[in-house]
């Protein structure tokens, strides 16, 4: 298995020569010359915290078996700075020569996919999936083809590309449910965060007809116990994701932030902050399953506590793995612009991966990270095997 403090590939760091911004990549692993992985910017980002979700990132890629390593990049400066962009792009430029051959970029905390988008633009380098894009026997069409993934429209007026994330989350807990033999309408789910993440899943997991019976946002707790309207809500949210609270619809209770940790809930969502969940709070939390949206949601010392006491939590590389899973698939070519193609392939596999954690779990309470794991080194290893064979490992072949 790859422990939590498993060594990096490489580390660097960048300074910002405009704002002094300090900047960070890493990349955990590299898989045929490859590495795939968020860009985040968050004022306190540091380096251990990038490095935590590279390695998140590996595991993810050999959890759903892609023929990809692991990476991250983090900025540490205020994503509503209007500076912004500006730092982002530096950032980027200093690292066109990864960014035009070896890693794979998309969107994370703070950092929209268009935004980053436009950046790549700006470059010259079109799409932040470029070095892969680059790889394909036909760059133009492949490009067209993940341009048209992106851009499919879903139900609720949204695109393909901002949901597909939070409708894998959904399916986590779709998943939960089905296995422990829940009735869905009778399951109340609590989600600490409502921007593309979190909103997502909101949205998958009221449409499937789930009470979400509380969110958060930076700005406190909504709660209502006979459920929230969740489309409502996410059309009252401004562009960081918050809800405007002199819309909100009656008898919503607004409470603090953290309420959402201990609210009377079968299951939890950290789709927010990395260490949402810590010792000084884990103890709050009321639900029977945690949910890791966000990356690196619970401390290891916090897993190991709700573990103990009875909790499962489903691990980030597993449940928010959607977006990087789906994202690759379009670029193989494995699913296209049809949105109903792409969230039955995402249905399928994550509701079969929860399946299989849980099974451990409820058998001899096997934390679910542990099986996780196990899974993943699985498809490395197979991968790895692979590569010593006389021909070797086969080249990223993208069509």
């Amino acid at each position: 298995m790859t422990p939590r403090n498993a060594e990096p590939l490489m580390r660097l760091s960048w300074t910002d020569p405009v704002t002094g911004a300090n900047g960070y990549l890493v990349v955990h692993s590299l898989v045929s010359g490859v590495a795939t992985g968020g860009t985040r910017m968050r004022a306190g980002c540091t380096m251990s915290e990038v490095e935590d979700l590279a390695r998140g990132m590996a595991n993810k890629t050999a959890t759903f078996n892609l023929p990809v390593g692991g990476a991250k990049g983090g900025i540490d400066f205020d994503p509503k700075d209007p500076r912004a962009f500006g730092v982002l792009t530096r950032f980027c430029s200093f690292l066109r020569p990864w960014l035009d051959a070896h890693w794979v970029t998309a969107e994370d905390l703070g950092v929209p996919q268009h935004l980053i988008d436009a950046v790549f633009a700006d470059l010259g380098l079109e799409q932040s999936y470029h070095a892969a894009i680059g790889r394909s026997a036909d760059p133009e069409r492949t490009l067209r083809r993940v341009q048209a993934g992106l851009n499919a429209p879903v139900p609720g007026g949204l695109l393909l590309g901002d949901v597909v994330g939070g409708y894998g989350v959904a399916q986590a807990c779709l998943g939960v449910a089905s296995a422990w033999d829940w009735d869905v309408r009778e399951t109340t789910v609590a989600i600490q965060g409502i921007g593309t993440m979190g909103g997502g899943a909101a949205f998958y997991l009221h449409e499937a007809g789930m009470k979400v019976v509380a969110v958060a946002d930076a700005a406190g707790t909504l709660y209502a116990p006979e459920g929230l309207d969740i489309p409502a809500l996410l059309d009252l949210r401004d562009r960081f994701g918050e809800v405007d609270r002199k819309r909100l619809p009656a008898g919503i209770k607004v409470l603090p932030r953290d309420a959402v940790v201990s609210t009377d809930a079968d299951i939890f969502v950290p789709a927010a902050i990395s260490y949402a969940l810590r010792p000084d709070n884990e103890n709050l939390v009321k639900a029977k399953v945690v949910i890791e949206a966000a990356n690196a949601a619970t401390t290891p010392e916090a897993e190991a506590a709700l573990s103990a006491r009875g909790v499962a939590v489903v691990p980030d590389f597993v449940a928010n793995a959607g977006a990087a899973a789906w994202a690759w698939w379009l670029l193989l070519g494995e699913v296209g612009a049809d949105p109903a193609d792409s969230f039955l392939r995402l249905r399928t596999e994550m509701q079969s991966k929860v399946a299989l954690l849980l099974a451990d779990w409820k058998m001899d309470r096997i934390p679910l990270r542990v099986t996780g794991l196990k899974l993943a080194e699985t498809n490395r290893a197979a991968r790895a095997e692979a590569a010593l064979a006389p021909e070797g490992e086969p080249a990223l072949l993208i069509p």
